[in-house]
Formats: C-alpha cells, sequence, structure tokens
C-alpha cells in the first residue's frame, strides 16, 4: 500500500506542477492565501513519499514527520481563510480542514507514545483522506488548478 500511496502522492504533485505552471498568467490576481496553500500542499507531498518508502522510526524519520506534519496543520488553518467559492462561505472541503486541525496532534500523540500501529494507520487516513483525495478534487469542478491543467 505505501507505494501506491507513494506514486499517487508523486502524480498528484506533478499535476500541480504542471497546472502552476500553465497557469502562469494569473499568478499576479492570486491572493496570498492560495501561494501559502500550495506551497504547503507541496511541502507535504514531496515528503510523502519519502517517508512512505524509507526506513522508520529513526532520527530522520521524525524529523520529516514534524515537517509533514506541521505542512498539514498550516495547510488546514490557511484553508480556512480560502473561500473563493460558495459565495465566500466555507464548503465542504472545509470539514477536511476542521479533521486535520483535530487529527494532526493525535497523529502526533500516537507517535511519541510509540503507538506504531495507530500511528502508521492515522497516517495513512491522512495520506489517502487530507492530501489525496482532497488533491485530486482540485483539479475538476470548476477549480483552480482544473481550469489551470486542462483549460
Amino acid at each position: 500500500m505505501e507505494r501506491a500511496l507513494a506514486l499517487l502522492s508523486i502524480i498528484l504533485l506533478t499535476a500541480a506542477v504542471i497546472a502552476v505552471a500553465k497557469g502562469m498568467d494569473q499568478w499576479h490576481i492570486l491572493p496570498w492565501q492560495i501561494w501559502a496553500h500550495l506551497a504547503t500542499l507541496a511541502t507535504a507531498l514531496v515528503i510523502t513519499p519519502i517517508m512512505l518508502l524509507r526506513k522508520r522510526g529513526d532520527k530522520s524519520h521524525r524529523i520529516f514527520g514534524w515537517i509533514w506534519a506541521l505542512s498539514m496543520l498550516a495547510t488546514a488553518l490557511i484553508s480556512f481563510d480560502i473561500r473563493l467559492t460558495n459565495d465566500g462561505n466555507f464548503s465542504l472541503i472545509h470539514i477536511l480542514s476542521v479533521i486535520t486541525v483535530i487529527g494532526v496532534p493525535v497523529l502526533i500523540i500516537s507517535a511519541r507514545r510509540r503507538d506504531i500501529k495507530r500511528h502508521r494507520s492515522q497516517a495513512r487516513g491522512f495520506i489517502i483522506g487530507a492530501l489525496l483525495v482532497a488533491g485530486f478534487f482540485t483539479f475538476p469542478f470548476d477549480r483552480l488548478l482544473g481550469h489551470w491543467l486542462f483549460g
């Protein structure tokens, strides 16, 4: 499963980078929150395959883990200030932001308690739900990255 999640993370990162490059002529109209959101997501997407495919439990894993967790937390917090759809109100995607803000500290606690089974399960859940599923849904449905990539 780790290899599949790592590959999907790489695919999503590649699609996002291509979309951003293709949307260069619109960069100037984007608010800083979008750029911060993309930067923190890109950080998590770069780290995800590294975390999934290398040895776990050593000092490097913990350092990458902290960076990944803080990137995910920052992504979620920044998203509360991004309301470009739904008439400026929160949308369904913000539910994932709430789950992430609550869940990342729980993920860290399970790692610090050395509850490896729970930590691994939570990490996979975040990678699948908050990173990959949410990430892939930024391309269809009249969304910015979808416009840039396909338009």
